[in-house]
């Protein structure tokens, strides 16, 4: 019977065309792929970096903000959330100057400030005027009291504390660091603060529990104190560069939640592309009190500018541009 022969074994030579050959195809194949549906490489690009020049095209002028924030949930609710249940107050007011080429100034007008309206026999307290009359009221109250322009502030910002947790909340988080553990409880407003002290990352609530807050042997200077630390806290969170590609979005979000303002789209982009830009140089000032007095049926908690207050009350333009 006859053997049958054993196939023949390719030759080391061939064996190393054939595996160039499929290392040709396959690199041919796999250059057809990335033609066809190229894909980048993400690990090789340079991360774009937005700062606030990128929101938009800063004022030409200095501009003056007048910020509410009531005691109600949201703008235009029927009652407040104090105690004693009412039409809603200013709990919160701030003038805002943003200079184009200088830093944020921002100036703190205490609510329970005392006032004397014409034709009224009682001082009120400032705080109070926005149920009276709204903005425009407390818009005059306070360019009278500062001495500024008339027609200024030109713009204005009405927040409820809904609208302040829901800007923190859309952000995520912001980092703050209070010196003490806050601790409050109010069963009439069925309110509590319960904050620890040291750095950290506070929630909507925790904010709004920290801006709330009063010292009992300095309520005043301590709650003008707390709004500060919110406000370098929400500027500098603000100026990341991951919040501000979210930033357009945020605000559209806050519009459509009842925020009161006389501000476009674009005119508040502008701001705070300004602000934000010296978010690390913002210019407190608060207006120096006289001691608190013993109560009266017509004083009861209202406060009066202190008697060594400096003039102007708040400094003149960081830049030599006109206020608008």
């Amino acid at each position: 019977m006859a053997r049958r022969s054993a196939p023949s074994q390719p030759s080391r030579g061939s064996s190393l065309l054939r595996l160039a050959a499929v290392a040709v195809g396959v690199a041919m194949g796999a250059g057809l792929i990335g033609v066809l549906w190229p894909i980048r490489d993400r690990a090789t690009e340079p991360l774009q970096r937005i700062t606030p020049a990128d929101l938009a095209k800063p004022p030409s002028r200095s501009i003056t903000l007048l910020v509410i924030g009531l005691d109600s949930e949201r703008p235009g609710d029927p009652l407040n959330k104090a105690a004693p249940r009412g039409a809603a107050n200013a709990d919160v007011l701030l003038l805002v100057r943003v200079n184009p080429q200088g830093p944020l100034q921002v100036l703190s007008l205490p609510p329970n400030l005392a006032v004397q309206l014409p034709g009224q026999k009682r001082p009120q307290s400032l705080g109070s005027l926005y149920r009276i009359g709204g903005v425009a009221l407390t818009a005059d109250a306070a360019r009278n009291l500062v001495g500024l322009d008339s027609g200024q502030p030109a713009r204005f910002l009405v927040l409820g504390r809904s609208n302040l947790r829901s800007l923190v909340d859309g952000l995520g988080s912001i980092a703050a660091n209070p010196s003490l553990a806050l601790r409050y409880n109010d069963k009439s407003q069925r309110f509590s603060i319960n904050i620890q002290g040291g750095l950290q990352r506070l929630k909507g609530n925790q904010v709004e529990q920290l801006v709330r807050y009063r010292d009992p042997d300095r309520p005043e200077e301590s709650r003008q104190e707390n709004q500060q630390l919110v406000m370098r806290s929400l500027l500098r969170e603000l100026a990341l560069p991951e919040q501000l590609a979210q930033l357009a979005n945020l605000l559209k979000s806050l519009n459509n939640q009842g925020v009161v303002t006389n501000l476009s789209q674009p005119e508040t982009l502008s701001l705070l592309a300004a602000g934000l830009d010296q978010a690390e140089s913002v210019q407190f000032t608060s207006l120096p009190l006289a001691p608190a007095t013993e109560p009266t049926p017509t004083t009861a908690g209202l406060r009066e500018i202190s008697s060594s207050a400096p003039e102007p009350l708040w400094p003149a333009p960081a830049t030599s541009t006109a206020q608008q």
